[in-house]
């Protein structure tokens, strides 16, 4: 499950076309747990996740998670000052807004709402990507639809469009004004959607926007043991027993690399107490 979820925070990061060599501050749409945050924090940016669920805020606080959390009901619009976010990302929850739990609960007007906020929580130019799993195509449609209301334009990314399994969609949402040279928003091509390897309504997407297909993957996973350096670390820092002195001073060192004050490392740095009576 944490490899999955961090597979596809990381396949929205490069989606979002970051600038490199520089911290970004995003938000995390239905941060759940803060598995996707994790990722965000190695990565080196900074990140506010919203959720709407008490529990798994409650958990994200007992991972000792590093960004900010929010409880919140992403339906009633995200609540941030104009231009406070570098990007967002959103792993398995906005399609959810499409459905009813209360009479009062009206998916449109939900849909709507949320996007036209989190186009105003956006600096300019900023990007957003949603993983979604629509139940069909007039539910991303509906979703598009209201995105569009609120000022995006984009194009829907269909990962493994072959497989059953490892499907995954991405909704790529950006302000009309990056895209006005590529031409009009074009919704109907959302209906054709489900059965293509990459869908964009702007025309072709750039490279880092296409489609994952089952034979790139395997390339990547033949060329991972080469090019991947974060592997080891990784795997490192999960055999790292929590509260322990090596677990307190990675932990010390990754937010230095981050540019966070943190105080000296001594001899008593994550040291056990004795018990008190």
């Amino acid at each position: 499950m944490i490899d999955i979820q961090t597979k596809m925070t990381e396949r929205a990061l490069e989606l979002l076309c970051l600038p490199e060599g520089q911290p970004s501050y995003l938000l995390d749409i239905g941060c759940g747990s803060g598995l996707s945050g994790d990722y965000i924090s190695e990565e080196g940016h900074y990140w506010v996740g919203i959720d709407i669920s008490p529990a798994m805020l409650d958990a994200a606080l007992d991972r000792d998670t590093e960004g900010d959390l929010l409880l919140g009901d992403m339906g009633q619009g995200v609540p941030f000052r104009p231009g406070s976010f570098d990007g967002c990302i959103s792993i398995s929850a906005v399609q959810w807004l499409c459905n009813a739990n209360k009479k009062s609960d009206v998916p449109a007007r939900r849909l709507y709402c949320f996007f036209s906020s989190l186009y105003s929580a956006l600096v300019r130019g900023a990007r957003a990507v949603l993983q979604l799993y629509p139940e069909n195509s007039e539910q991303l449609e509906l979703i598009t639809t209201q995105a569009t209301r609120a000022g995006f334009t984009g194009g829907v990314v269909v990962d493994f469009p072959n497989s059953a399994k490892a499907k995954k969609t991405q909704q790529v949402l950006g302000p009309k004004a990056v895209y006005t040279a590529l031409g009009p928003f074009k919704l109907r091509a959302v209906r054709g959607m489900l059965g293509s390897t990459s869908v964009c309504f702007l025309g072709l997407p750039p490279p880092c926007q296409r489609g994952l297909t089952e034979s790139e993957d395997a390339d990547q996973a033949s060329e991972s043991s080469f090019t991947s350096e974060r592997a080891p670390h990784k795997k490192a820092r999960r055999e790292l027993v929590k509260k322990s002195r090596e677990w307190v001073l990675e932990k010390k060192e990754r937010r230095r690399r981050q540019g966070k004050e943190v105080r000296p490392d001594t001899q008593y740095t994550g040291r056990k107490r004795k018990p008190r009576f």
